[in-house]
């Protein structure tokens, strides 16, 4: 299926000149069935989301987001990288979850360091609900199931995504939604490194990996702006600037926490001087118990900008992503998902 949503204008507009198909314009949805959706922008790729990727099980295979673009085109997420395969773009992980890992490669262990155990587990995909270019944006809503390496089902999920741009400000919002819910019957401790006995470790959230060239970037908070002494730090937002080859160019990524996230205002994983990469990380320095069939619910906004905003310039990114999660929710609370198998619009 290929989605395209028409800009404005006239029909001979719409139609091209003298019969010619006409420019793109705006957001546009491209469907690579069972592998991927793309978003793209006056014709351009912005993003893709791969929902059933082929990664190896020692990879934890789940969805992800890459490569990501700003709207001036330059790329500002970096894919498999060497020295950790299983980083991704942007992608919902989780490395201590109960004894499974829905990280990838090997589970830190208390007094024993990284171990490479039989227990890297998958995020499945099962189905859309929706898929829609109304309105302007791209709004998405999906269905997976948490499967450890041993094949159990241990929690369903819930999770959207909305992508809305503001050329105005050289500037696209990624919102990023996930419920999961705890299916096995027994309460799970969802951890971190940190947790786990690992200083300054506790990863595990939306994760994003950034491209090589950002290393040394800077990163920026309300409060203050530094590097990787900043690991840890609680705050509503951060932001990380960094700069590209090839071009004396430089992008911003503001990631906003939800105010009604768990824990809010959320304590960071970021690093700027080996490699990039910036995760709000709700469980940190504390583990988080997921009931039996209890729900947990975090949302986060990702706003990608072309130029290096600075302190100033970030918090006002991290205004609008704010005002985008405070739009309504793409699964809203208390609906019903559709049985096991259904799809409301056809999508494996």
């Amino acid at each position: 299926m290929t989605t395209e949503q028409p800009s404005p204008g006239s029909p001979a507009q719409q139609r091209g000149a003298d019969g010619a198909e006409p420019a793109a314009r705006g957001l546009g949805l491209v469907h690579e069935h069972d592998r991927a959706l793309r978003v793209t922008f006056d014709g351009a790729q912005l993003m893709r989301y791969v929902y059933r990727p082929w990664d190896r099980q020692f990879e934890s295979p789940r969805p992800y987001f890459h490569p990501l673009h700003t709207l001036g085109g330059d790329l500002v997420s970096l894919y498999r990288p060497h020295d950790h395969v299983w980083h991704k773009g942007i992608a919902w992980s989780l490395p201590n979850v109960g004894p499974a890992n829905f990280w990838g490669g090997p589970t830190y262990v208390r007094d024993h360091g990284y171990q490479q155990l039989a227990n890297d587990g998958a995020m499945r995909h099962r189905g859309f609900d929706v898929l829609s270019t109304a309105g302007g944006e791209i709004a998405v809503a999906e269905r997976l199931e948490w499967v450890t390496e041993q094949g159990e089902t241990w929690f369903t999920e819930r999770r959207g995504f909305r992508v809305s741009a503001d050329p105005a400000r050289s500037a696209w919002t990624l919102v990023f939604e996930t419920e999961f819910t705890n299916r096995t019957g027994s309460a799970i401790a969802i951890g971190s490194p940190t947790t786990e006995g690992r200083e300054n470790a506790g990863y595990g959230g939306l994760f994003w990996r950034g491209p090589r060239s950002f290393s040394g970037g800077r990163v920026y908070t309300p409060e203050q702006d530094g590097g990787d002494e900043m690991m840890g730090v609680r705050a509503p937002w951060m932001a990380f600037a960094g700069r590209h080859d090839e071009h004396d160019g430089a992008s911003t990524l503001v990631f906003v926490d939800a105010p009604d996230n768990p824990g809010h205002p959320v304590e960071w994983f970021v690093r700027s001087g080996i490699f990039a990469t910036v995760c709000p990380a709700p469980f940190f320095s504390e583990r988080v118990e997921a009931a039996p069939d209890v729900p947990l619910s975090y949302r986060y906004a990702v706003v990608i900008a072309d130029g290096d905003r600075e302190r100033a310039g970030s918090g006002e990114l991290a205004d609008s992503g704010l005002a985008e999660l405070g739009r309504p929710r793409l699964h809203p609370e208390g609906a019903e998902a559709p049985a096991a198998g259904a799809d409301a619009v056809g999508a494996p």
